[in-house]
């Protein structure tokens, strides 16, 4: 599945969420796909994402982890599914929306928090989605500035290998 589609799918999802585990998972299920693509593009994407693309799939990893406790299952991880990166602007600048979405409604969660140690998860998963937008933010960057030169990013393939 595109990149795009699997964004729409998870801030549908976000823009759902009725309570704190709702939230909170949905804010797992953003970075894993966060983590997904970063990874996707540091391997396979165009050349002067890779480096940003690494970063983001290390910090969006944080994210998972401190969002652990609120982890889907295996078989409903959506970031599964991804199979290309057809459009890596239109993927980045949707993720970059997803990932300002997911740190509202942290604070949400957050601002709510009953206990110490969950209080501390959401601040820390708070950071992990900030963090990730910039580093999207920067690719967006990246892109821009590689058109205003006029080399546009070619965009080698990025589907998952048979």
């Amino acid at each position: 599945m595109d990149a795009v589609q699997l964004i729409r799918e998870t801030r549908g999802a976000l823009a759902r969420g009725h309570d704190a585990a709702s939230l909170m998972t949905e804010a797992w299920q953003a970075e894993a796909l966060a983590q997904a693509i970063g990874s996707r593009l540091a391997v396979g994407g165009p050349p002067p994402l890779r480096g940003e693309g690494l970063a983001l799939s290390e910090v969006s990893g944080r994210g998972c982890g401190a969002l652990a406790a609120a982890h889907p299952g295996t078989a409903a991880i959506r970031a599964a599914h991804l199979t290309e990166i057809s459009d890596p602007r239109a993927t980045l600048t949707g993720l970059g929306g997803l990932l300002g979405e997911v740190g509202i409604a942290l604070v949400g969660v957050c601002c709510s928090a009953e206990g110490e140690e969950h209080y501390w998860s959401c601040v820390e998963a708070i950071d992990a989605a900030d963090e990730s937008r910039d580093r999207v933010l920067e690719m967006l960057r990246r892109i821009a500035l590689s058109d205003e030169r006029g080399e546009g990013l070619s965009t080698p393939d990025t589907r998952t290998p048979p």
